[in-house]
């Protein structure tokens, strides 16, 4: 009898995947010289290389560009809504603070929610909606202090991060739509190639060091790609909203890695509403074991 069922290893796929998208704040603060364009780049070329090494590993040379010439309508849909997740949010960093970005990162669940319930016709539990909403009010409490004005660039860089979450409730959106029969792995891949390839004009010339290579390789296979194929596999077990919320990992755990290790000691606020999140995720996923328990008995 295996020990996790095929719900709550979801879970953990979810888990780990914001785990590991979280680390990006405190590894660009180590980088020399490469900045926004050329970090997207290098960002998108390193995920698109493990992506398409992952899938010749396991799938052989053949089998995988049949895979990716399978994907069709939904799976370029993804494609290019990856594309824009891995774009925008760059892009946004570099025209006002992070706090601001991830303001405006955090609808995503509310759009996942609406668009799960137009497009798929999916209830969404009352336990989830409180679950966001509890999350949404705490992630306004953990930047309320360090938020900064709506005007000038700040208002343009927030402008840019909408397209963040619009494009991340699409694309869990896409990946419902396709279910079982089609494999959107790909799509991490076609995301990642897109991404380089309209970054690269405003990457050039490139700055990067060695040393910030390696980071940005990093970056590209542990931070993005592999994540983002965990995260893929994941919402085939779990609702889009409940992929979105536990998405919200990411948003808190961001600030700790940067305090253990880029010294950026997070205010009171961070740690309060950071509680209040991680609360409303861990009632959220009970809540649905529990009911997944009574059904089956």
């Amino acid at each position: 009898m295996p020990i996790l069922n095929s719900h709550q290893r979801a879970i953990l796929l979810m888990i780990i995947a914001p785990t590991m998208w979280s680390m990006a704040g405190v590894l660009t603060r180590h980088l020399d010289a490469a900045r926004g364009f050329e970090i997207t780049f290098w960002r998108s070329f390193f995920s698109a290389t493990f992506v398409a090494g992952a899938m010749m590993m396991t799938l052989g040379w053949s089998k995988a560009v049949a895979t990716v010439l399978a994907v069709g309508r939904l799976g370029v849909l993804s494609g290019l809504m990856w594309s824009v997740m891995f774009m925008c949010f760059m892009i946004a960093l570099t025209k006002t603070t992070v706090a601001n970005t991830l303001i405006v990162m955090s609808i995503s669940p509310l759009l996942t929610a609406f668009l799960a319930w137009l497009f798929l016709k999916q209830r969404i539990a009352q336990r989830t909606w409180a679950a966001i909403i509890a999350a949404f009010i705490g992630i306004l409490w953990m930047f309320v202090s360090s938020m900064s004005g709506v005007q000038g660039q700040h208002l343009v860089g927030m402008m840019i991060a909408t397209a963040v979450p619009i494009a991340a409730a699409v694309n869990l959106i896409a990946i419902k739509r396709a279910g079982h029969g089609v494999d959107l792995i790909p799509a991490v891949l076609l995301g990642s190639v897109f991404s380089a390839a309209m970054m690269l004009p405003f990457a050039w010339p490139l700055q990067a060091s060695l040393h910030d290579i390696v980071i940005l390789a990093i970056l590209g296979f542990f931070q993005l790609g592999l994540p983002c194929m965990l995260m893929v596999r994941a919402a085939k077990r779990l609702s889009a909203p409940e992929v979105s919320l536990l998405a919200l990992l990411e948003v808190l755990l961001g600030p700790l890695w940067t305090w253990l290790g880029a010294g950026e000691v997070p205010a009171r606020e961070t740690l309060i509403g950071g509680a209040v999140v991680m609360l409303a995720l861990v009632f959220n996923e009970l809540a649905a074991m529990r009911t997944v328990a009574v059904a089956r008995n």
